[in-house]
C-alpha cells in the first residue's frame, strides 16, 4: 500500500468500533506491514489536556488501536521539523517533538499544519491486504492532498461515499447506526 493513498472503511465494517466510518491515511509501508492514522475521529479532549507544555488548544484525534498511549502527529512543515517522514509529496509525519512543540507554541505551526494523534492503525505484513480483498477498504489515491489537514473531519467519511458514487452513494445519508433509520 502506498504511502499518502486513502483507505476508506466499507459501509459493511459496521460493529468495528476502530474503523467504522473510518478514512486513514497510510504513513508508512514497509514488508513487515503497514501504518496509517484515521483521520476522522477526534476525541472529547484537546492536545493540552495531555500535554501542558502545549499552550495552545489543538484537537486530537483517535489514530487507531495501535499504541494508543504514545502521541503521533502528521504535518505539512518537513522543511522545518528535523527527522520528518514523508508520506506525499506535501505531508510528513512524526519527527523532533521538542521543534514540533517551539513551532507550535510559536504559531508557526497552527491546526491547519499538524494534526495530533494518540495511537495509530497498523496491519502486519499482507493483513491489509487481505482487507482490501475481504472489501473492508475502499483505496483511493487522496483527493485533499495538501489540505487534508485542514478539512472538516467530521464530513470526511461522507464525502468519500459521495464521491464514490454508485452503491456508495445511499450510505452518506445512513445515520451512524442504521437501526436509527
Amino acid at each position: 500500500m502506498e504511502s499518502g493513498k486513502l483507505l476508506v472503511a466499507d459501509p459493511s465494517v459496521l460493529g468495528d468500533q476502530n474503523f467504522h466510518r473510518s478514512i486513514v491515511i497510510m504513513a508508512h509501508q514497509k514488508d513487515s506491514g503497514s501504518l496509517g492514522f484515521i483521520l476522522n475521529k477526534p476525541l472529547d479532549y484537546e492536545l493540552n489536556d495531555v500535554l501542558p507544555e502545549i499552550k495552545l488548544d489543538f484537537p486530537l484525534y483517535y489514530g487507531g488501536p495501535v499504541e494508543q498511549d504514545n502521541l503521533f502527529f502528521i504535518h505539512n512543515a518537513g522543511h522545518l521539523v528535523p527527522e520528518s517522514i514523508r508520506i506525499d509529496e506535501k505531508l510528513f509525519w512524526g519527527g523532533d517533538f521538542e521543534k514540533i512543540i517551539v513551532l507550535v507554541n510559536e504559531g508557526v505551526l497552527t491546526r491547519k499544519d499538524i494534526r495530533f494523534f494518540l495511537g495509530y492503525s497498523g496491519w502486519s505484513e499482507e493483513q491489509l491486504e487481505q482487507e482490501i480483498s475481504a472489501h473492508s477498504w475502499v483505496v483511493i489515491q487522496n483527493p485533499l492532498a495538501g489540505k487534508i489537514l485542514s478539512c472538516k473531519s467530521q464530513d470526511l467519511w461522507k464525502d468519500q461515499m459521495v464521491a464514490l458514487g454508485g452503491k456508495y452513494l445511499l450510505w452518506s445519508n445512513t445515520p451512524e447506526n442504521p437501526s436509527h433509520n
